[in-house]
């Protein structure tokens, strides 16, 4: 034994290569294998819930896409030409004026 002031070490062989008893071999066998399919399920989980929210957004995105289809229509009087051209102007304006600001923001 060797004595670091108020510790005492055991420098014995005997001390550094303690056996296990099949017990406590199997006690830390199960919480391995209990760590690794933890690990297992919670990988294929999340991998699942990924592909059921990827499935859930896409049929909600062709619903919604369904949903909107019939009422855009393709405008049949003159006056529903002459509006929606005078409102994709207004908006192709709106969008000028936009990167002006930006453009004059950046400099």
């Amino acid at each position: 034994m060797i004595s670091y002031g108020s510790c005492v070490v055991d420098s014995t062989p005997v001390a550094y290569h303690l056996t296990m008893t099949w017990e406590e071999t199997w006690r830390v066998l199960r919480w391995v294998l209990a760590a690794l399919a933890a690990g297992f399920i919670g990988q294929f989980g999340k991998s699942f819930a990924l592909y059921v929210l990827r499935r859930r957004r896409a049929r909600r995105a062709d619903e919604a896409k369904d949903a909107v289809a019939p009422s855009v229509s393709q405008p049949t009087t003159a006056a529903d030409v002459e509006r929606a051209r005078v409102e994709a102007l207004a908006k192709i304006e709106k969008k000028r004026a936009k990167a002006e600001v930006k453009r004059l923001k950046k400099s």
